[in-house]
């Protein structure tokens, strides 16, 4: 005898979830639902919207690390219920962030002695790195101006125009006045000389980047520290360096160890990086370390006991996943120094077959170096035409991510596209991004210039003998000249029937 059960229509768990009613009606958008829904319609909703997203592994925009290990990947999944706050309760985590902060602060050759630990701290990335190590230059500049019984309300810092958008935030966050050494347009990074020229008396510190966001080149350190060591000689000030090493802090290390820039040169105090980046962790781990504990007041240390033992703690942020500090110590030890300098050399190969593919079109101009962090960063030679922007825009077709921007000021005029060069991103990946780079070119070129899609737009209504001049400034023209021609291609496709 066949035994049977009658399931009321109540019972969800028997239906399909694309034949259920939760994808038939509309979530609210803004404001949390009355009623609970399976938790299998809840995933299938989530994951299907999340599917318009851009591919990570296909996104050139960004420095930031996309593929791991599998090994890691459970790690972080074993780890991501641990706070990494909770240094009493989780001791061995707390460990792996010590023997990490040690490491990097021996990478970067930071004079410790035999037995001696190095002084850093594990942040979220490295906007809170850069964060803290200039809330302790402040802090330690104010301390010596009211020691000297001079005014300590006017703290600024030198850097260049290109400087990440985080130097901007504690500018303006920690009223700190910043002064940018201007770009020009053969010269993409901040010039050293201009740099300790407008160092003053109020100048907590001078920023240099190593590995430019812009064209990914290295700013000369070394020229700005003995020129800075010449200039506090003169004036009797000790204006240190800061060197934001986001990018290139796990580059240089490997593929030019002979480049000083880091703590063998003696005004270099502080080093931020970001572990996310070529550090080769998932997103959301950065470090900072500094020269010695002179460097870091203790002041800004707090100490707190209410979590189980007295816990120093010097961070913006309190809570925070473990996850990354352990998958950081997880590629330290797996990769070791020789693993490191193996994956950057191979991004530094991908990024020369990239830029040779590139230069064998003769449609571009390299505008980054050979020597920096693995990018390219290149413009049309003609964009009279068509410009960056219509080539990243078309690219969008294929699938990749590729950046187009203005550089800053004074070399606003420069428009460039910008290919990152991460682990993931292999030969075979370079090759055919410069086939889908030449198809995007030909179709293009197939295309009337923006002027004549403009014309054709507005030409029904407009005065063929009166000519109408408005001055605008280059952005305005910039983004007046992408709508329109826009508008004039979508126009195209409906003409077309392309659907």
């Amino acid at each position: 005898m066949v035994l049977s059960n009658t399931f009321s229509k109540s019972d969800e768990s028997i239906h399909s979830t694309f034949a259920s009613r939760y994808v038939r009606t509309a979530l609210p958008r803004f404001k949390m639902p009355e009623n609970s829904i399976p938790k299998e319609a809840a995933f299938q909703i989530i994951n299907d919207e999340l599917m318009l997203d851009g591919n990570p592994r296909l996104n050139l925009a960004s420095f930031v690390t996309t593929w791991m290990e599998p090994e890691c990947d459970k790690l972080i999944m074993a780890s991501i219920n641990k706070n990494y706050v909770d240094m009493d309760e989780y001791p061995v985590t707390t460990e792996l962030q010590n023997r990490c902060v040690n490491m990097i602060a021996h990478l970067f050759n930071a004079p410790l002695g035999e037995a001696e630990a190095a002084v850093g701290v594990g942040t979220v990335g490295s906007s809170e790195a850069i964060m803290l190590a200039g809330l302790a230059f402040k802090r330690k500049w104010q301390n010596k101006r009211k020691a000297e019984g001079k005014p300590y309300d006017k703290p600024n810092i030198v850097t260049g125009a290109n400087v990440q958008v985080c130097w901007e935030k504690f500018a303006r966050y920690f009223e700190v006045e910043l002064k940018e050494v201007k770009l020009r347009e053969d010269y993409l990074v901040m010039d050293p000389v201009k740099a300790v020229e407008m160092v003053d008396e109020n100048t907590i510190c001078v920023a240099a980047i190593l590995g430019s966001t812009l064209n990914g080149e290295f700013e000369d350190v070394k020229l700005l520290n003995d020129l800075l060591v010449e200039k506090n000689k003169q004036t009797g000030w000790d204006t240190p360096i800061h060197v934001d090493a986001a990018s290139g802090g796990f580059i240089a290390p490997f593929l030019y160890p002979e480049l000083e820039w880091d703590f063998r040169l003696p005004l270099v105090k502080s080093i931020n990086v970001s572990g996310h980046k070529y550090g080769l962790v998932y997103a959301g781990i950065g470090w900072v370390i500094w020269r010695s504990k002179d460097d870091l007041p203790e002041e800004l240390i707090f100490h707190i006991n209410y979590l189980g033992t007295d816990q120093p703690t010097f961070t913006l942020n309190f809570s925070k996943g473990s996850s990354q500090v352990i998958a950081q110590y997880y590629q330290l030890i797996r990769l070791g120094f020789e693993g490191y300098k193996n994956v950057m050399e191979n991004c530094r190969e991908n990024m020369l077959v990239l830029k040779a593919g590139l230069e064998q079109t003769g449609r571009f101009n390299i505008v980054s170096k050979d020597n920096g962090v693995p990018l390219v960063a290149f413009s049309l030679k003609n964009n009279s035409c068509h410009d960056e922007f219509e080539v990243s825009d078309y690219l969008r077709r294929f699938g990749w991510i590729v950046p187009a921007y203005t550089m800053p000021p004074d070399a606003q005029n420069v428009t460039v596209l910008r290919v990152v060069i991460r682990e993931d991103f292999s030969r075979t990946l370079a090759e055919r991004l410069v086939i889908d780079i030449q198809k995007v070119l030909h179709e293009l070129d197939t295309l009337p210039s923006k002027i004549t899609a403009k014309i054709a737009l507005n030409g029904e209504n407009a005065d063929k003998n009166v000519t109408v001049v408005t001055k605008k400034s280059a952005i305005e023209t910039q983004r007046e000249i992408t709508t329109v021609w826009r508008k004039f291609v979508m126009e195209k496709k409906k003409m077309n029937g392309v659907c």
